[in-house]
């Protein structure tokens, strides 16, 4: 099923990217654009993500950002 009609990603490209480490609706707007036009998937997007625990953002906060950061290259353009 689609979730962002815009640039036609689905949930399973959204579970693919939150399973590699993305863990918020920007992450995923990095890597596939999803959310940047309309804005009308965003809350589907955060409803696939769920409130889990975030690695990377733990590591943000903890002050690894460069760790986090240097794990995946299209999360860098986020931060």
């Amino acid at each position: 099923m689609y979730v962002c009609s815009c640039f036609g990603i689905t949930e399973k490209q959204v579970k693919e990217h939150a399973e590699a480490g993305a863990c918020t609706p920007r992450h995923i707007a990095s890597a596939t654009k999803a959310g940047t036009d309309c804005g009308s998937c965003v809350r589907r997007i955060q409803g696939l993500l769920g409130r889990g625990a975030c690695p990377r953002r733990e590591l943000l906060e903890q002050g690894g950002a460069t760790t986090a950061l240097a794990a995946d290259p299209q999360l860098a353009k986020v931060a």
